[in-house]
């Protein structure tokens, strides 16, 4: 109840920034979109209860959370989850202070490392699913990653699936466009 009528934000690497404040203003352009981003951003903060959608880069979440933390949010959304995969890193206990009546994380690779990296964001999407980070080591990291115990495996896939939507390489290749090519040739300069 205290997360309705608050805006939604949207935390994704710096290189994406723009890239979904132009998606929002092109698929849903009644929304008041607020991009907190570069040094102005402090001046744009008091715009943030007055927004729908609040996009900001995981660089920022880190410098700028006590600001975040004191706000609760409709829902948060992290893009490339994978910055919170190691739950030691700024970029995860930053996300961790966040405060919202829902959570998504978008990610195409959940596990890059170890399977640790997994606990990392269920833990941040739905806290205690999968214990705390050492019983998740001594339930499923270490049996999977060292034994290769598939019994562990299917109950870890058993008590996430739920909580996935996943689409296969051949699902994606069909959204694609073709490839193309462009061979830009450069001549080196004295220093290269």
């Amino acid at each position: 109840p205290d997360a309705a009528g608050k805006p939604v934000l949207i935390v994704c690497p710096t290189s994406l920034v723009d890239n979904w404040a132009e998606e929002a203003a092109r698929f849903t352009p009644n929304l008041r979109v607020l991009v907190l981003s570069g040094a102005e951003r402090h001046q744009r903060r008091d715009d943030l209860q007055r927004s729908d959608l609040v996009v900001t880069s995981y660089a920022l979440l880190r410098r700028d959370i006590e600001n975040y933390a004191e706000c609760i949010f409709a829902a948060v959304i992290l893009d490339e989850a994978q910055h919170i995969k190691n739950r030691s890193t700024q970029n995860a206990i930053a996300a961790k202070k966040l405060r919202a009546g829902h959570r998504l994380v978008l990610t195409g690779t959940p596990v890059e490392n170890s399977v640790s990296d997994l606990w990392s964001i269920m833990n941040l999407l739905n806290p205690g699913l999968l214990g705390n980070a050492t019983q998740f080591n001594e339930r499923f990291a270490a049996p999977i990653e060292r034994e290769r115990d598939e019994p562990s495996r299917a109950r870890l896939r058993r008590l996430v699936s739920p909580f996935l939507l996943r689409r296969t390489k051949a699902q994606v290749l069909a959204d694609l466009p073709p490839r193309t090519e462009i061979i830009h040739r450069v001549e080196p300069g004295p220093e290269e």
